[in-house]
């Protein structure tokens, strides 16, 4: 009997769901809850967004800015993404203190971590403001009334649909926000890969911070006297699982999506941008990886800002590859013009798709240039500051600094349009003789602090570029390939797409502004053609004869593949082992009695190399590296009874540490279990 123990976070990784194409806007949900309701929706539209009363949406936060949290306790607890949260616990992290390898757990309030800068928002309400604006009111108006409604409030407005809409989203923020506790990365970033766009996942992608607040359960800066907040709407974890075909629903933060882009937009990111900025981050996390493998403080150093570069960097590899697979550039162009011709005869939309390809035309040089300057110029420091320079690992990074400064420097030279690229840029590139020794130079003065005058000087130079590709674009919101004429035309041509298009289900563009999408759950078809149906499970129970009536409890559990010698962890659910260190060797022993103490279990530690056992006696020989054959041993039998044939043997993984011997191989450090009248070998932290 198997169950599995899982976070709502590892559930919603793990469980797929067949979703109905849409991210719709809570407060527009009511259009479509009839159609919710027929695929299994018990709730109302009230129960998702209310601005009367506690509804769903209390639950949900904007978490840092840019990912989604959801409150799960009266006291404020949520959970998050491990990698949402991934630079909170790096910047708590030391060599001695390794939260991000070996994962983090508060046992008391009083252990819970505050982080500088980080905050929460809830959504107090949205409303549409598309007849205010266009009867004067100005966005800057309406936000100012907004936030002045209550303490802690802040709004902002966005459009929907290309301008064809206008909302205000008010929000209410929170600032002292502190980490309860977070997996190792064993668990959270499983494989060693950036998982955030990854499909099916793998990992254990959750971490959990608390909300306080003031006595009054109002919004306030951090203080050792605020106490947990008292949200009006929290989650309840359900543990009875799901079926195929069960109703899903997601609710949260996307974002950013351009679901009705042209072809042309589409080709230059398949085709120019996304194949150039994944080369530039290539190198970077080349350097970067090479860093941390020389050194266990670098590793920590450079965690937050490896797991940054590497997220967009393995997006737009998804990107590229997803869009040549489905042949999207073809079936948009089909879909073009089958517009164009419906739109031949309707003076309004006639003549836009044509208009909007000439402006792609004329602005993707001078928009590819301001990608790659921020890619490189705009990737490296005018200076460190004293914060930075205070840091252990700091004066260790200088080569890892140095290498990535002339690397960027070669790579703005490489992609950069000429007649875009920084004029400074080309006078310091033909003083020095190339990018790279026009970097060292610049280096120089900035790592020591003497001379951040000339980094200054070309990082206003590349300004000044900057603000000559936004007069040519003519909008400063450039987050995607855009114009202000485009977003002119964008506006009409939504407009005609609606009204051609009735069988389409249009929905809004993500922009980081909460959302609803719903489906059904359903299992997956990997690539071998293997199905796979949806299974909730909760935890592992090892049941024998001895000990049936008092299960050994395990949390956590993969299995190890046997036969694989790569030197990692693939069970890596808990902190490592070190084989020669003799205090973790003795606490996890202990750990061992403890949780098989009534269950007639017999504590063991072993070298296992799948051939040969060692006993605890013999580890200290790891010490001195000898070679595996120095350290065979004979197995131990003494007390093994042999299983009836009617019996079946539990081999069940728990834990595996493997271990580098000489230039022979990799063995594995096990913690196992045995029992009597048949052997249950399991591997993991007991």
């Amino acid at each position: 009997m198997k169950h599995f123990l899982l976070t709502l976070a590892a559930l919603l990784c793990l469980l797929p769901a067949a979703a109905d194409e849409g991210m719709w806007l809570p407060s527009l949900i009511s259009e479509r809850i009839d159609e919710m309701r027929a695929k299994g929706f018990r709730l109302t539209a009230e129960d998702i967004y209310s601005i009367n009363r506690a509804s769903m949406k209390d639950a949900v936060v904007l978490f840092d800015g840019g990912c989604t949290g959801e409150l799960v306790s009266a006291e404020g607890l949520l959970l998050t993404n491990h990698h949402c949260g991934y630079d909170a616990i790096q910047r708590h992290s030391t060599v001695e203190h390794d939260y991000l390898t070996h994962g983090f757990w508060a046992r008391s309030r009083e252990e819970e971590l505050p982080n500088e800068g980080l905050n929460v928002r809830f959504l107090v309400r949205m409303e549409e403001v598309t007849d205010r604006l266009a009867a004067g009111e100005t966005a800057e108006e309406l936000i100012r009334a907004a936030e002045a409604e209550g303490k802690g409030y802040r709004a902002s407005v966005e459009q929907m649909y290309y301008g064809n809409q206008q909302f205000l989203f008010v929000y209410r923020q929170f600032d002292d926000v502190r980490l309860v506790a977070a997996p190792p990365s064993s668990i959270g970033k499983f494989g060693g890969d950036t998982d955030n766009w990854i499909w099916p996942r793998h990992t254990g992608d959750f971490s959990v911070f608390r909300i306080y607040a003031s006595k009054e359960n109002e919004p306030a800066a951090y203080s050792p006297e605020n106490v947990p907040y008292r949200p009006k709407k929290f989650f309840t974890i359900s543990t009875r699982g799901v079926k195929e075909g069960d109703f899903t629903m997601i609710y949260g933060f996307p974002g950013n999506t351009q679901e009705y882009i042209l072809s042309d937009a589409v080709r230059y990111i398949a085709e120019r941008s996304d194949p150039a900025k994944i080369a530039i981050r290539d190198g970077r996390l080349a350097i970067i990886r090479r860093a941390q493998q020389s050194d266990p403080a670098l590793r920590i150093h450079y965690a937050s800002k490896q797991a940054s570069i590497a997220n967009a960097w393995k997006k737009w590899q998804g990107e590229v590859l997803g869009i040549t697979r489905r042949g999207t550039v073809a079936s948009k162009q089909a879909y073009e013009e089958a517009f164009d011709a419906w739109a031949q005869d309707k003076p309004e939309y006639a003549g836009v798709v044509s208009a909007l390809k000439a402006e792609y035309a004329r602005i993707m040089d001078p928009y590819f240039a301001r990608e790659i300057t921020a890619e490189t110029l705009y990737a490296l420091p005018v200076r460190y500051t004293d914060k930075e320079r205070a840091e252990e690992a700091f004066a260790r990074s200088e080569a890892a600094e140095r290498a990535q400064w002339e690397y960027l420097f070669g790579a703005y030279a490489r992609y950069c349009p000429e007649q875009y690229q920084v004029p400074g840029f080309l006078r310091g590139v033909a003083r020095c003789g190339s990018p790279e020794a026009y970097a060292a130079e610049l280096f120089e003065g900035v790592w020591s602090g003497a001379d951040t005058t000339s980094m200054a000087s070309l990082r206003g130079d590349a300004k000044r570029m900057l603000s000559h590709v936004t007069w040519l674009l003519g909008t400063k919101s450039l987050r995607n390939l855009t114009s202000s004429r485009l977003n002119e035309l964008y506006t009409t041509y939504i407009k005609g797409l609606r009204e051609w298009d009735r069988e389409r289900a249009f929905y809004p563009d993500a922009n980081l502004t909460l959302r609803v999408a719903y489906g059904s759950i359903a299992g997956y078809e990997y690539a071998d053609g293997e199905y796979h149906k949806p299974q909730t499970t909760r935890d592992l129970r090892l049941r024998h004869p001895a000990a049936a009536a008092r299960p050994l409890r395990l949390e956590g559990v993969r299995t190890l593949g046997h036969g694989d010698r790569r030197p990692q962890d693939r069970a890596g659910l808990l902190p490592r082992l070190e084989p020669h260190d003799g205090r973790q060797l003795r606490i996890a022993r202990a750990q061992c009695r403890r949780r098989a103490r009534g269950h007639q279990l017999r504590p063991h530690v072993a070298l296992d190399d799948e051939r040969h056992r060692l006993r605890p006696r013999d580890l200290p020989q790891h010490r001195r590296r000898y070679p595996l054959r120095a350290l065979r041993h004979r197995p131990r039998r003494r007390g093994r009874i042999p299983a009836r044939r009617d019996e079946v043997r539990p081999k069940k993984v728990i834990y595996t540490q493997k271990y580098p011997f000489g230039k022979i191989g990799y063995g594995k450090i096990s913690l196992y279990w045995s029992a009597k009248p048949f052997k249950t070998t399991c591997y993991g932290t007991p």
